[in-house]
This record gives C-alpha cells, sequence and structure tokens, in this order.
C-alpha cells in the first residue's frame, strides 16, 4: 500500500473544493518551547573610531498578530503600507552606550515608547547616531548623542523607506540627506487582486499597479541640518540612492522611470542618474539607462551600458561608474571586459578612462592617489585578482592577490578599510602607505580559523597578526590600533555565546559579557566532525549534531539527515572543510539542532552532487543516493548514527532533495519538506558541485527562472510531511509549486492529505504561534517513525532576561 502523507501546518486556507477553516495553535513539548523562546541575543555596533560600543537590543519574537499587518508586494518590493517602508523587518528595542574599554553602560534616554528601531548609522566624527522609528502611521528620523547617551526626533519630516535606507549623513555630521514622503499624497489607491502566473513577484501589470507604486515609493530629496534647517533637492522620483559627496558638496542620485516594464523586477526598470547640488543651483542628468530586458547566458553577463555608480571615496567629489566593454557577455573573448570612468566636479568635461580591465569588474578599494586596489573575475577560470592601480599612468601592477574563486583554502582575505575624515571607507595602511591588512575565514582542514594578515603592497611581503584557535571560533571585527596591533574580536565556543574582545599583542581584554541565551535549558548539543570517502573517491567532511550527554555506550542514535545544495566548482571545493565546530549553536526557525533536545542525532552539511553533469534522472539519483548513504555509512561505523531510523529533511531548494531521496531509495523511514521547492524535479539544474569552468546555473532563483512542473515519482511509498509557510505570490514558490505536489498526492491516491498554510507567513516562521506550530507537527512526525528510546529530559523554563 503506498503510503502519502501531506499535512501542511495549521490550516488557515484549505486547497480544493472545501472552504477554509480556522484550527487552534499547537505548543511542543517544554523543552522545544523553552528553546524558541530563549531570548535574543544582542547585537553590536562599534563607532568607526572603535571608542565607542553601541549595544543593540532586539525586540522578541514577533506574533501573529504583528505578521498580519498589511503588506503589499510590487514589482518584487514588499512594502508595509502603513508607514512607507520595507516590511518584515527585525527592531531594536532598546540602545546601550558604552567607551571602550571601561566605561560604564549607559541606557540611552529619550527613546520613543515601544521603540521599533532601524537603520542605525554612525556620524563620521563618531558623536552621534542616527536612526529610523516606525510608529503606527509614518516612519521618523531619531538622533543620539552619543556622550550623553540622549536620544531626540528630528521633527516635521517622514521619511520613505520603500526603497532602502532613507538616508545618509553629510560628511559635516551636523547634516542628512534623506528620501521623504511627499506631502499631501492624499489616499492610498485601492489594491487590485492578485493575479496568478507571474514571473515576477507582482509586477507593475496595470495602471492601478502604476498608481501604487508610485505613491508608496514617491519621495523627495531633503537635505536636513540638526538645526532644523530643511531644503528640499531636485524633484520627486523613484529614488534608489541619494548619497551625498566625500565634501558634502552634491548629491548622487538614483531614481527609476516610466515606462514601467511589465515582465521585470524594479532593478531592472529603466533609470535615471543625476547629480544635485547642495545648495540648489546645480541639476546634472549623468545617464538615462534603458530598462535592462535581457542578459547573455552565463555568470558574469551584466548590462551594457554605464551601471555601479558612486563617488570616489577619497577625492572631495569626483564620481566613478563601470562600463562593460564584451556587450556585457561573459563567453565573447574580449581583451578589456570592463571599463572604469570617473568624472570630477563641476561635471561639465567628458568622463575620463581610470582603467581598463581584462576581467569582469567586482570591486574597487580606494585608498589614495598612491594607492588603490581593484578586485576583478576572470570569467573562463572564476580566478580572483586584486590588482593595484596606479592612478597616474592608469595600469594596473602586478596581482597583489590571485586565487581560485572555488578554493576556499587559497583565500587571502579581505582588504580591511576604516573611515577616513569626511565618513567615507578607505583602506587602513601602515604609516608608509603602502601597507594593507587582510581580514580572512581562514578555510582548513581543521574548519575556519579566520586572520589578520598585514601585506606590503610594495614588496608583496605578507605577515600574520593572528590566527583563531581552537577550541574558540574568533572572528576579527576592527583594527583600534595597527602600531600597537590592537583589535576587536567576536568570539565564542560551542559551549559559549559570542562575545567581543579586545586583543593587544597577547593580551585579551573581554568587551561584552553577554550570557548564554540557553542557560538553564540543559546543555548545548555535542559536535562531531565527519570525515569520509565517497563511491567516486572523493574525501569530504559532514558535521554530526549529538544530544548533550551522549556517551557510546548510548548506542546508535535515531537521526534527521539535513540536505542542501551547495555551489563548488570542481573536486576540491568538495573536499574541503566548511564552518567551525567551535561555533556556538543558534536555534533558528529551520534549524533541525531543536531536535538534540528531544534525544535524536542531527546531519548537516553533507556535499550532494550536482544534476547538471548526470546524463540521465537515473544516473543523478544514483550520485544523490551515493553521497547520502557514505555519510550515514560513515556514522554508522563510528557508532552515532542507527541507520534503521532515518529521517531526511531539506528547506529551500533542500526541499526538493528531500522528497527525491525518499522516493528513490530505501535509507529513511520518512521526510520532511519545509518552506521550500517542494516540488522540483530532482535532474532539474540544482545548485550543486563539479562543474568545469563555471558552477551549475541556478535555476532556482524564485524571481528569475520558470521551473518546468513537476511530476512526483510513483515510487514514492513512506510518509512525507511537507510544511509550507504561506503563499509568498510566485508561481515557482511556495503556494503554485506546493499546490502542484498536492494535486500530485491526490492522484496517486495518497492518504491522509490536507493542504493548509499559517497566516502571516511568507517563505519562512517568524511568529511565535508559527513556530511552535511548526515544532509540535515535527515532534509528533518524529515520534511516529524514528522515537529515540530514551527522550531527553524536560527543561526548565527560561530565565528572565535582564535586557
Amino acid at each position: 500500500m503506498r503510503v502519502h502523507i501531506l499535512m501542511l501546518a495549521l490550516s488557515a486556507l484549505t486547497v480544493g473544493h472545501s472552504s477554509a477553516q480556522t484550527l487552534p495553535y499547537q505548543l511542543p513539548p517544554r523543552p522545544l518551547a523553552a528553546l524558541a523562546d530563549a531570548p535574543p541575543m544582542p547585537r553590536v555596533s562599534f563607532s568607526p573610531n572603535g571608542q565607542w560600543l553601541l549595544q543593540l537590543d532586539m525586540q522578541e519574537r514577533p506574533t501573529v498578530f504583528d505578521q498580519s499587518q498589511p503588506e503589499l508586494r510590487l514589482a518584487g518590493l514588499r512594502i508595509n503600507t502603513a508607514i512607507s517602508a520595507r516590511s518584515r523587518m527585525a527592531h531594536v528595542r532598546a540602545l546601550r552606550l558604552r567607551q571602550l574599554p571601561k566605561g560604564l553602560e549607559l541606557l540611552v534616554q529619550g527613546l520613543p515608547a515601544n521603540a521599533r528601531i532601524t537603520n542605525l548609522q554612525w556620524s563620521p566624527d563618531n558623536t552621534k547616531i542616527a536612526f529610523t522609528h516606525s510608529t503606527r502611521d509614518h516612519l521618523e528620523l531619531w538622533v543620539v548623542d552619543v556622550v550623553s547617551a540622549s536620544a531626540r526626533l528630528v521633527p516635521n519630516i517622514f521619511l520613505n523607506g520603500t526603497l532602502g535606507t532613507p538616508f545618509e549623513w553629510v560628511s559635516d555630521s551636523k547634516t542628512l540627506v534623506v528620501r521623504a514622503v511627499i506631502g499631501g499624497r492624499g489616499a492610498a489607491p485601492v489594491a487590485a487582486p492578485t493575479e496568478a502566473g507571474r514571473r515576477y513577484e507582482y509586477p507593475v501589470a496595470t495602471p492601478l499597479d502604476e498608481q501604487m507604486l508610485g505613491y508608496y515609493a514617491l519621495s523627495q530629496v531633503v537635505r536636513v541640518g540638526l538645526d532644523g534647517r530643511m531644503a528640499p533637492l531636485g524633484q520627486p522620483g523613484l529614488i534608489a540612492q541619494a548619497s551625498p559627496s566625500p565634501d558634502g558638496r552634491f548629491v548622487l542620485v538614483r531614481s527609476y522611470r516610466r515606462p514601467y516594464p511589465t515582465t521585470l523586477p524594479l532593478n531592472r526598470f529603466p533609470q535615471r542618474v543625476q547629480v544635485l547640488a547642495m545648495d540648489g543651483l546645480l541639476d546634472k542628468q549623468l545617464a538615462d539607462l534603458p530598462a535592462v530586458d535581457s542578459l547573455p547566458e552565463g555568470l558574469g553577463a551584466v548590462p551594457t551600458g554605464p551601471r555601479e555608480f558612486s563617488w570616489r571615496e577619497d577625492a572631495p567629489n569626483t564620481l566613478f561608474w563601470v562600463e562593460a566593454r564584451d556587450g556585457g557577455n561573459p563567453a565573447q573573448a574580449a581583451p578589456v571586459r570592463d571599463q572604469l570612468l570617473t568624472l570630477a566636479a563641476p561635471f561639465e568635461e567628458p568622463a575620463r578612462e581610470l582603467v581598463a580591465l581584462p576581467a569582469r569588474f567586482r570591486r574597487i578599494y580606494w585608498g589614495s592617489e598612491q594607492l588603490v586596489l581593484v578586485e576583478g573575475t576572470r570569467l573562463k577560470d572564476r580566478r580572483q585578482f586584486v590588482w593595484p592601480l596606479d592612478i597616474l599612468t592608469k595600469t594596473l601592477q602586478k596581482p597583489l592577490l590571485e586565487y581560485p574563486e572555488h578554493n576556499a583554502y587559497a583565500h587571502p582575505g579581505t582588504p580591511v578599510l576604516q573611515p577616513n575624515a569626511q565618513g567615507r571607507r578607505v583602506l587602513l595602511t601602515d604609516r608608509s602607505g603602502t601597507g594593507v591588512y587582510l581580514f580572512g575565514a581562514g578555510a582548513s582542514s581543521e574548519g575556519d580559523r579566520p586572520f589578520i594578515d598585514e601585506l606590503s603592497v610594495r614588496t608583496r611581503a605578507s605577515q600574520r597578526w593572528w590566527r583563531s584557535e581552537a577550541p574558540y571560533f574568533e572572528q576579527p571585527v576592527l583594527i583600534t590600533d595597527p602600531v600597537k596591533r590592537s583589535f576587536i574580536t567576536k568570539r565564542e565556543s560551542d559551549q559559549q555565546p559570542p562575545n567581543y574582545h579586545l586583543r593587544t599583542g597577547p593580551k585579551l581584554v573581554a568587551i561584552t559579557q553577554f550570557a548564554d541565551p540557553y542557560a538553564g535549558l540543559g546543555s548545548l548539543p555535542r559536535v562531531q566532525p565527519l570525515r569520509y570517502q565517497r563511491p567516486d573517491g572523493r574525501v569530504t567532511t559532514a558535521t554530526l549534531y549529538l544530544p548533550a550527554g551522549y556517551q557510546a555506550a548510548d548506542g546508535p542514535l535515531p537521526t534527521l539527515m539535513e540536505v542542501a545544495p551547495a555551489m563548488f566548482y570542481d573536486s576540491t571545493g568538495t573536499s574541503q572543510v566548511r564552518g567551525s565546530q567551535h561555533t556556538f549553536a543558534r536555534y533558528n526557525w529551520g534549524s533541525p539542532l531543536f531536535w538534540t533536545a528531544q534525544g535524536y542525532a542531527v546531519l548537516q552539511g553533507v556535499p550532494v552532487p550536482s544534476a547538471g553533469n548526470a546524463a540521465t534522472p537515473a544516473a543523478y539519483n544514483q550520485k544523490l543516493l551515493q553521497a547520502a548513504s557514505s555519510a550515514l555509512a560513515e556514522g554508522r561505523r563510528m557508532g552515532f548514527i542507527d541507520t534503521a531510523r532515518i529521517v531526511v529533511l531539506g528547506q529551500g531548494p533542500g526541499a526538493s532533495l528531500a522528497t527525491s531521496l525518499l522516493a528513490e531509495s530505501r535509507l529513511f523511514k520518512a521526510g520532511i519538506a519545509l518552506p521550500g521547492l517542494h516540488n522540483q524535479s530532482a535532474p532539474a539544474q540544482l545548485l550543486g558541485e563539479e562543474q568545469k569552468g563555471s558552477p551549475t546555473e541556478f535555476a532556482l532563483d524564485y524571481a528569475g527562472t520558470p521551473l518546468a512542473p513537476f511530476a512526483l515519482p510513483d515510487t514514492l511509498r513512506r510518509p512525507l510531511l511537507v510544511l509550507p509557510a504561506g503563499f509568498d505570490g510566485l508561481p515557482a514558490g511556495l503556494a503554485t509549486r506546493t499546490e502542484q505536489l498536492y494535486t500530485e498526492l491526490q492522484r496517486l491516491g495518497g492518504t491522509s492529505v490536507n493542504y493548509a498554510t499559517l497566516p502571516g507567513e511568507t517563505h519562512g516562521y517568524t511568529a511565535r504561534e508559527s513556530l511552535m506550530q511548526l515544532l509540535s507537527q515535527v515532534n509528533t512526525w518524529l515520534d511516529a517513525y524514528i522515537k529515540p528510546t530514551v527522550v531527553a529530559q524536560p527543561a526548565t523554563p527560561p530565565p528572565t532576561s535582564s535586557n
């Protein structure tokens, strides 16, 4: 008898001919609920000069009511229509300041009641912090005075955050350039019903759509002084960027213009680029860019014409942009891929070439006339280069850094930047101006071991300052004094939560003492690395998490195996160790680590093959099964995994992998598909490994790539729990494609087939009630198929947070 079980969370909406119904939320066992209710860890921001620490106390998990507030999805945007800002943002509820290294902690006074803070930015002189606050019906601008730890509202202006962070500091630290809501805009247009079958998320397809986009995204650039003076700059528009020049005299403005394409997302709309003077005496159009209707095939394809407009960070008022010289086509042979151009104030002369690149431009690191670094990718073999640029001769010197993009072990690190006097991020250099510093992830056979290197641009000699050492995972955050080799790190272990420290030579001083949010809830899971050889001869790695207190005498455990696609270019990346066994466990909504508290083992990070180089679907399925079975066999050999009791689990693109493994093998007792592409057929182009020259195409791009309809294999005879979060509005996403899976199960005569979604959720679980429902259903499912013989002891309730 075929057993097809599709249980889809809470019945907020049932698909088919039956009517919608509402059912109560469920609660999981106390240990799971306690872990899910643990207080969020504070976040930290350091002042650019490293002298102040700003602690951000995050809001608790939102409720279903919070998640069910009005939201408009249009042109790829998700808009909070009540305040004209992005929806579903994490909010800060309180701010604390402390002068380093040993100043007293000061709770910032004067904040609004029930604060919902976002978009924090330090002023260039480190004396102020600006942020936005969400009220019930508008977005406010607030400023904190650092020394007094007091906040005040900037009155008489409402911001528009629909197209991103709606303000930037000017270099004088007394002025901000903001994007403001247009006064007197009247009542909002009435939303149109959702149309099915659209390729992108709610494109601007009707006159009403245009009206709605214009109403919510239209803003005015305004110069706002902290003394209360304000002045509009230019004309209203759909403004995506309003960036002041380093000297504070001009503003670079990029806006979307009509006609709005009906088949494209917002970032491919026609654009206008202009520069405005702060005194209102200049309005210079730089470019009028057409819609990007199509791009050449392949990674590295870019539009023709100017792109990536910005200011030169180390000059007073010089613009910078990039133009393709190969038609934007990575397959076309060309001695010059990209050309970098500049234009200085007063912006009347023709643009000047800065340099011609033999590779696709990725990034530029501004420093001074004597030191600029340019990063590019050679497309044919995905090799990365960082060249010193001689601005006087407009030539690239011999590469300072060169490495294959796919080889994590060979990555030399990323140049360190620091704000200059104007608040612009430029290269941090030694006293001679010819030495730079690199922060690196430090991928190695021992796992990630972050490091700091000092590198001479002139001699190419490199010296390692410091490297993270076991049993800790420690990341550099900020260099405070390069002469004394003083820097701040974020340090954690598998049993200690992340905290910040100041290192000066061998001396280590704790800056923060954040408590373990899971204290009193039992010990954290034990981390067990697995290193094994696949049938294809490749040595690879995965990570096994075991319940706290597990002993070898406890015997093999029922196991959840999580599968997820990963991008590798060849076998080098496949065999390299990823991540670190010394990181602190986080219990996010989709994390299977919850189940170690219930006595299960959890297997993560198993590299899976791509379908792109498989001759047939059967050949791909065979490779997929071999990858899974070899990891499980190693866990069984070590005595940890009971291979008779395995559940395969996946989310996002991994949901389709989990479904395929369940259908095509006898390795698993059951499967779980969390929010994702539940019904993407296995041999479609998945992000995977072992591609020659370029990786498998990202055919799982929810917004951009149509996916072939799924045909559920008749071989699926084991129970499958499918848990979509809710409708995300994409035919290639949760709702439409999960409905297809539901139809397939009905066709195959499955039993217990129901369809439901959770209110207020889209592509994941955010509300507390939703997460509890998820944990409850998965726990019931696991107990039904692979329940441990001994279940972990219930945890005590979580301690009350002091923050």
